[in-house]
């Protein structure tokens, strides 16, 4: 399974999915629950690449394959977006990206998502969105 870690700066957990372009991705198919992470990779994105441009033209995507993802906050249309690109969206209020992973792993609960104003932006947008 692979995981993508919407991050800000490779630091922590990003509170816009939508629009963040630092991702890490996790591959775990040969991790073995307790034992340690595997070294993500680092995925950049473009603007036009970030999950609020892209279309659904099912065309080739960096972030392709990923089954989750995880992140601060995302409106309900990237939310339907993703699932539609085969990924399930996964929000916390963890900051830290390992942390994170590793309770998502361990089937703990995740820390609920902080206040971003912007989510609610982005409810407006979705209203009316294509997604």
């Amino acid at each position: 399974m692979k995981v993508a870690i919407a991050t800000i700066e490779w630091k922590e957990v990003s509170g816009h999915a939508g629009k963040a372009q630092q991702w890490f991705v996790y591959d775990l198919a040969g991790h073995t629950p307790g034992g340690p992470l595997p070294e993500p990779a680092r995925v950049t994105l473009t603007k036009e690449q970030t999950p609020h441009y892209i279309e659904d033209d099912n065309a080739p995507h960096p972030l392709d394959g990923v089954e989750v993802m995880i992140a601060g906050s995302a409106g309900d249309g990237f939310v339907r977006h993703m699932k539609k690109r085969g990924a399930d969206v996964v929000l916390t209020g963890e900051p830290d990206p390992a942390v994170a992973l590793t309770k998502l792993i361990a089937g703990e609960d995740l820390p609920d998502q902080r206040f971003d104003i912007t989510t609610s932006l982005c409810k407006l947008r979705d209203f009316f969105s294509r997604h």
